[in-house]
C-alpha cells in the first residue's frame, strides 16, 4: 500500500495530514528516509515516524454517549476523568472526533479513520449536529431569529441553523458549526444560560439505544452514511 495510507492505518494522521509528515523528513521506511509520497510499503516493513515504530490496524469506529463531568482529553494532569475511562481497555488508539466540554453530555465519535474524522468535523462538509438545550428561563420565540442570523463572538459568527422549542425551558438545535462552545455561548450573548446541553444526533447517528456512558460500535451502514455526507433530518422531522 502507498506511504500516506499505512500512515493513516496506523492513525497518525489523514491521508493529507501523513503527505505532510513525509515531505517534511519524518518518515523512515527500513531505516532509509522516504520523501516519495509514491512510496509502496508492505506488511513487513519497518515504518517509523520521528524514530517511533508504527503498526497498522483496521479502521475502528466507537459511538460513546458522555456522561457530565469527563473530559474530552486523553489525559489530564489534575486526574480528573476522562471519556478514555470509559473505552474498553482492548481498543487501539483512537481519536475523539470533535469534543464536549465537561459539563455537557451525549454523543461523540471516537476512530483511527483520519479521513473520516476530517469529514465530520470540516465546516466544508455541512455534518448537523443537534443539541437538546434546557435553558433557566422560557425562551422567547423573538429570539429564535437572532440565534439563525448569528451572533459575533471573538472567534467569528456564530449561527444555529435551526432551533425548535420543546417545552417552555427546552430547545432542539442544530448548527453545521463548530466553533468553542459555540451553544452556550450564544445563548449567553442573548441572555440565556444553559442548564444542561445534551448533544443527540452527529449527522445520520442518534443516541437512541444507548445509554448514558455506554459505548458501541458504528456498522457499516452508518459508517457509508458518514462518508457519503448523504442530506441528513431537520430537527422535528421524522424518517419516512
Amino acid at each position: 500500500m502507498r506511504l500516506n495510507r499505512f500512515l493513516a492505518l496506523a492513525g497518525i494522521s489523514s491521508r493529507r495530514g501523513a503527505e505532510e509528515y513525509i515531505r517534511r523528513g519524518r518518515v523512515t521506511v527500513n531505516g532509509e528516509l522516504s520523501t516519495d509520497l509514491a512510496t509502496q510499503v508492505a506488511p513487513a516493513d519497518q515504518v517509523r515516524v520521528d524514530g517511533k515504530i508504527l503498526r497498522t490496524h483496521e479502521f475502528i469506529y466507537v459511538l460513546l454517549n458522555k456522561p457530565p463531568d469527563f473530559l474530552t482529553t486523553r489525559s489530564d494532569e489534575r486526574a480528573r476523568k476522562t471519556i478514555y475511562d470509559l473505552l474498553p481497555g482492548d481498543l487501539p488508539n483512537l481519536a475523539h472526533v470533535g469534543r464536549l466540554d465537561k459539563e455537557s453530555e451525549g454523543l461523540l465519535l471516537l476512530t483511527n479513520d483520519g479521513d473520516l474524522a476530517f469529514r465530520v468535523t470540516h465546516p466544508k462538509f455541512k455534518l448537523e449536529k443537534e443539541y437538546l438545550v434546557t435553558l433557566d428561563r422560557e425562551f422567547q420565540a423573538e429570539d429564535s431569529l437572532k440565534t439563525k442570523k448569528g451572533v459575533y463572538l471573538s472567534d467569528g459568527r456564530a449561527r444555529f441553523d435551526s432551533i425548535v422549542k420543546v417545552n417552555p425551558r427546552q430547545v432542539r438545535v442544530v448548527l453545521t458549526q463548530g466553533l468553542k462552545r459555540q451553544v452556550r455561548r450564544v445563548f449567553a450573548a442573548i441572555g440565556y444560560k444553559v442548564k444542561r446541553l445534551q448533544r443527540v444526533r452527529i449527522g445520520p447517528l442518534t443516541d437512541q439505544g444507548l445509554r448514558s456512558g455506554q459505548v458501541r460500535l458504528l456498522n457499516k451502514k452508518e459508517v457509508d452514511l458518514l462518508t457519503k455526507r448523504r442530506p441528513t433530518r431537520r430537527v422535528g422531522q421524522t424518517k419516512p
